[in-house]
């Protein structure tokens, strides 16, 4: 399952490393790509855990975009 999400403040690879690495620590999640220009993170997980990885990107500083 591919979860996609429009997050604030991603704003150098730095940030997209912070995100990988805290994303990936759920055994759930199988892949993280973060597209820095768009403020875009894309997720496969083995299960729809999309709530749970709006909280872990909003601690990790990375909310997400109002709207969105």
């Amino acid at each position: 399952m591919n979860l996609t999400f429009d997050v604030q403040n991603i704003q150098c690879g730095g940030c997209a490393a912070s995100i990988r690495k805290g994303l990936t620590e759920d055994p759930r999640v199988q892949g993280v790509d973060v597209d820095v220009d768009r403020g875009r993170v894309s997720v496969e997980t083995s299960e729809d855990i999309r709530a749970e990885l709006l909280a872990r990107l909003a601690q990790l500083g990375f909310p997400e975009k109002s709207g969105a």
